[in-house]
């Protein structure tokens, strides 16, 4: 059942709760921490600001699906906000996506839902143009025109919105983000490296969705069935998959068009996609705590715990038991 409130009334209700501000880090005063009003669910909406940045990391489950409603005059809004949606669905985006929308006027009449039921974790980055602007000299004609949206002042229209699929290299920063070991100062210069590497990140994206969309491959519907038998094949052989030639021969196309076409599909390539899986895996048995180390190891096609505890760590930042300890101590109640 969902339930329908307006925006300033679930922001009242937020500050009603949060009289009394929690520091995530009480040698940082910046970074502060409101907690979830109990009637609403549990957990966390935090807020760190950085130099020029404000990093939001929110962590929370709703009871019921939320149907938030704004109606307000028109407004301009002066800030990129970049999002992370790594788990839950909230204003129609599932996990594994990620948006960006660029300075403009917002919508007066606006409507966003979030799904309960099931736990909500996004990492949010606001910040102005100006940013961006401080890594340019003047040359000025080299600068992509994806770019060049973003360092202009937007004044006449709407903001522009666009969604794609976090890539594993976006994954890293994330995780990295989440599991930050550091405090006061050093976690500052730390998490400004990793907004900085993620908008990076987010820049190339937008040039490579560009490129792609006047140079991809053109692909056939069967094309694209083929591919996506190509992933489930991959999900279905994690701890023993097969080469990319045989994976090619499997679903009857050429190594080439697979190569490209994958990663035309789904944003990265077949083997990319398989380590993405391989973790997501081991993840998930990490927190179910059912299995050791060694175990998930082999489950997940590492013969070697030491390899897989590498890119356990590459992957999330941590190790697994850390990360498993990480996991029970962010969600309380």
């Amino acid at each position: 059942m969902a339930s329908t409130i307006s925006v300033d009334d679930y922001y009242q209700l937020w500050y009603d709760n949060n009289k009394n501000i929690q520091q995530s880090d009480p040698s940082d005063s910046s970074d502060v921490s409101y907690i979830c009003p109990p009637q609403f669910g549990r957990g966390y909406e935090r807020c760190i600001e950085l130099r020029d940045i404000s990093l939001m990391i929110i962590d929370e489950q709703f009871h019921d699906d939320l149907i938030f409603e704004s109606k307000s005059e028109e407004m301009y809004v002066d800030e990129t906000e970049i999002g992370f949606h790594l788990a839950g669905n909230y204003n129609c985006l599932d996990a594994g996506k990620n948006f960006i929308y660029s300075d403009g006027f917002y919508g007066t009449d606006t409507k966003v839902v979030a799904l309960g039921q099931k736990r909500l974790l996004k990492v949010d980055i606001h910040f102005k143009p100006h940013i961006l602007s401080s890594f340019i000299t003047n040359r000025t004609e080299q600068i992509p025109p994806e770019l060049k949206r973003l360092l202009e002042p937007n004044k006449q229209g709407n903001r522009n919105h666009q969604v794609d699929t976090t890539t594993a290299a976006m994954r890293l920063p994330l995780e990295q983000i989440l599991n930050c070991p550091f405090h006061g100062l050093t976690k500052q210069i730390y998490l400004e490296g990793k907004c900085l590497e993620l908008v990076a990140l987010k820049l190339e994206q937008l040039a490579q969705s560009n490129h792609e969309s006047t140079k991809s491959t053109l692909l056939k519907p069967d094309d694209i069935e083929r591919i996506y038998q190509a992933k489930n094949i991959l999900i279905q052989k994690l701890d023993n998959p097969p080469t990319l030639i045989q994976l090619a021969r499997l679903v009857g196309l050429n190594d080439y068009k697979l190569k490209i076409g994958f990663h035309q599909v789904f944003g990265t390539t077949a083997f990319g996609y398989l380590y993405q899986q391989r973790m997501e895996k081991a993840r998930l048995l990490v927190l179910e705590g059912k299995m050791s180390v060694k175990e998930i190891a082999r489950a997940t096609g590492y013969q070697n715990q030491s390899y897989f505890s590498v890119a356990f760590r590459k992957r999330f930042g941590v190790n697994p038991k850390s990360y498993r300890f990480n996991d029970e101590s962010k969600i309380g109640g």
